[in-house]
């Protein structure tokens, strides 16, 4: 079986943007991890003591992140029904007046008009029977 080994080229070569150096700079994990001195934290092993309080502290940040995003979907969720509802209260306005306007005397009169009826020029009259006649 082969080595894996790191190619360092040398300069003039020509292949120096493929190959990275092995001497890379100081990243900014190292860096914070050296401000942070974690290090020391976890010498002995893993601070098992404090890990129900850490995973108390995951479990309300999940929680809160959860909630915040149900509240947000809750909230579109609100103005879409608003704006269906203004819709819809629109189309209603506009076909109760168009129903309003349809049951007038004379748009009757003129949609019956091409069936054939007419209107009566009478004025209605009462019909009255004394007891004995029915």
């Amino acid at each position: 079986m082969s080595e894996n080994k790191f190619r360092i080229v040398e300069p003039g070569k020509g292949n120096e943007s493929r190959v990275k150096s092995s001497t890379a700079g100081p990243s900014i994990f190292s860096g914070l991890e050296k401000k942070l001195k974690l290090e020391s934290y976890f010498e002995e092993g893993f601070p098992v003591q404090y890990l129900p309080k850490i995973l108390f502290a995951v479990l309300l940040s999940m929680l809160y992140i959860s909630n915040t995003h149900y509240a947000e979907k809750t909230t579109r969720k609100i103005d879409k029904m608003q704006s269906e509802v203004e819709d819809l209260r629109a189309d209603y306005t506009t076909l109760k007046a168009d129903i309003m306007y349809a049951s007038k005397q004379s748009e009757v009169a003129r949609r019956v008009k091409e069936l054939g009826l007419k209107e009566s020029l009478n004025p209605p009259f009462k019909v009255v029977v004394d007891e004995g006649e029915y």
